[in-house]
């Protein structure tokens, strides 16, 4: 460039990518989510919306049961998405530039929806915990018990199987920035794409496990559809990741 970047008053540094991080000015703008106003958390997302990383990673290395896997996943899946509409706004040249914020809106909106399920896991963690608690000393209390169980397996179910559909989108989303990204965040790309692998492939482990514990029939078969459809989800995001490998190396 011939001179310095001057930025206005108010106005959000122009900046080009080089090697995953922020370099000299350029012609690609990065730009705040949606004129800058912020991604309100979910209803049920406090937790982890109210704490910073380090202090949430250090809850989740300590002795408490939850956080645990589950929500380890959950945002690792964020984090996808975020990568996801952080490298569609680097994609702005014209020919690109609706499918570019079309793909950013709907990864600002997997964002919430990701960060909600690493809190819902906790939750349904703690709410099956709380099930084995329950006294088992009479048939009624044994039967009770045994209901209880079941039905607090099942809410365990629920996240992961949710957790699958949000991964396989965030995929699905690096596929098709794949295809016109600016070519400088291919990395980045990459990176939300293993991300969401990561996410997806804990989900899927975590679903296998309740499935195996629940009793009812349909309830088995209708989660099992999100198992076969976690592991294409896998499989999908190991395969971009060659590719774009492939292309990096020419």
């Amino acid at each position: 460039m011939d001179g310095p970047c001057i930025r206005p008053a108010g106005a959000v540094r122009l900046t080009t990518r080089t090697g995953g991080g922020l370099g000299s000015c350029g012609r690609h703008r990065l730009r705040p989510p949606r004129g800058g106003r912020q991604v309100p958390p979910p209803e049920g997302a406090a937790v982890i919306s109210s704490e910073n990383v380090r202090a949430y990673v250090e809850r989740m290395a300590s002795d408490e049961p939850a956080p645990g896997g589950g929500a380890a996943g959950a945002l690792q899946a964020a984090l996808g998405a975020a990568l996801i509409a952080m490298s569609a706004r680097y994609s702005t040249a014209a020919e690109h530039a609706d499918r570019a914020r079309r793909a950013a809106d709907r990864a600002e909106e997997l964002i919430p929806r990701a960060l909600g399920l690493a809190d819902a896991d906790a939750e349904a963690f703690g709410a099956l915990s709380a099930a084995y608690t329950l006294p088992k000393d009479t048939d009624e209390e044994k039967a009770e018990r045994s209901r209880a169980v079941q039905e607090a397996t099942a809410g365990a179910a629920r996240p992961p199987r949710e957790l699958i559909g949000v991964g396989t989108e965030v995929v699905g989303l690096a596929r098709e920035l794949t295809g016109w990204c600016n070519p400088n965040v291919l990395s980045d790309v990459a990176a939300a794409s293993e991300a969401a692998r990561a996410a997806v492939a804990t989900a899927v482990v975590t679903l296998e496990i309740n499935v195996r514990a629940l009793k009812d029939a349909a309830t088995r078969e209708e989660l099992r559809a999100g198992l076969a459809e976690g592991e294409r989800a896998v499989e999908d995001a190991a395969e971009l990741t060659r590719l774009i490998r492939e292309r990096v190396q020419g």
